[in-house]
């Protein structure tokens, strides 16, 4: 960034004699000489008169220094204007550094921002791209439905009864998440280098219900962060475990108003904007609240009040929070 040109300073008035008062010098000995050549002129008869009426003397008086005291105001008046035009310069110049110097901080401060916002949306653009890869990984790992393919089977002999199968420690690969891995997963890896974060998610991408939520919450998310909307940055009104659970039982309205707790107006505004003009986050956003209300109630059956206090800190239920107040799901 060029710098401006800084306007130069205006040397202050020095206290020397300048040409104004040179000026008025001259003017008044060329005006004393006059008159002394006038009175040197006059006869003595005259002169005698002159000195001998007093209103003439003082009149004669007059007419000598008055014309100089003229000469000396203007000339008083001719420095005031210039020491004035002066103290308007240096005062101008004053004021073009200020602004010169308030313009440069907010470039600098302007450039400093726009950094650190590049920067964040580059590291939420590469987290969310491993989270969907990851996401799309895991999903395309599991082995598409075939169905059964119908030939002609002989007749099934007898066969003596199968003893009973011993029952073995094995994880089923479908089941639930506990409450702590359930709040993990939907708070989403925090960076790129979260290894259990991703280990987390893994594990809840295997039970079905579960990944519904995550990637309708990861799809809302990604939405959010295209208009520099980050949940992280809000600071929402914490609602009590029983609020929640009074949700999970299928109020609505103002019952559970304060699970709206993000008072940030300038999200409401930009999301509420984007739901009205643009479908595809309207669709993302109505199939997240579908999903987390069919999914959460599963959860508060097998949690904890502080389990509950917790995941209503996870960047999933913020995001319930703001897209849930936008869509009017707290309203009467």
């Amino acid at each position: 960034m060029s710098e401006a040109p800084r306007p130069a300073p205006v040397p202050p008035a020095s206290g020397a004699i300048t040409a104004v008062e040179v000026a008025a010098l001259i003017v008044t000995l060329l005006w004393l000489a006059v008159v002394g050549w006038f009175f040197l002129a006059v006869t003595g008869g005259e002169g005698a008169a002159v000195r001998a009426d007093p209103l003439s003397l003082m009149m004669s008086v007059m007419g000598i220094f008055l014309p100089v005291a003229l000469i000396w105001v203007a000339a008083a008046a001719a420095r005031t204007a210039r020491t004035m035009r002066e103290e308007s310069a240096r005062l101008q110049a004053a004021i073009d550094a200020m602004r010169l110097s308030y313009i440069e901080s907010q470039e600098i401060a302007g450039h400093s921002l726009r950094s650190a916002m590049e920067e964040r949306l580059e590291g939420v653009t590469r987290t969310q791209a491993v989270l969907g890869a990851e996401i799309a990984g895991l999903q395309a790992d599991r082995p598409p439905e075939q169905k059964p393919e119908r030939v002609l089977a002989p007749p099934a002999r007898p066969e003596p009864p199968a003893q009973p199968a011993l029952a073995l420690d094995e994880d089923e690969p479908g089941a639930p998440l506990p409450p702590a891995e359930f709040i993990r997963a939907l708070n989403f890896p925090d960076n790129d280098r979260d290894v259990e974060g991703f280990d987390v998610l893994r594990r809840a991408l295997k039970h079905r219900p579960t990944a519904q939520l995550v990637a309708s919450a990861q799809e809302v998310l990604t939405l959010l962060a295209q208009d520099g909307i980050y949940v992280d940055d809000f600071s929402p009104h914490r609602a009590t475990p029983e609020t929640w659970r009074v949700f999970a039982g299928g109020a609505r309205g103002p019952s559970i108003a304060a699970l709206g707790g993000v008072k940030d107006r300038s999200s409401l505004a930009l999301c509420s904007a984007r739901m009205k003009e643009d479908p595809v986050f309207r669709d993302a956003v109505h199939l997240f609240l579908r999903t987390f209300d069919k999914v959460f109630p599963d959860f508060v059956d097998v949690a904890s009040g502080p389990e509950i206090a917790r995941f209503a800190d996870t960047r999933t239920a913020r995001a319930f929070m703001l897209t849930g107040r936008v869509a009017g799901l707290f309203d009467g």
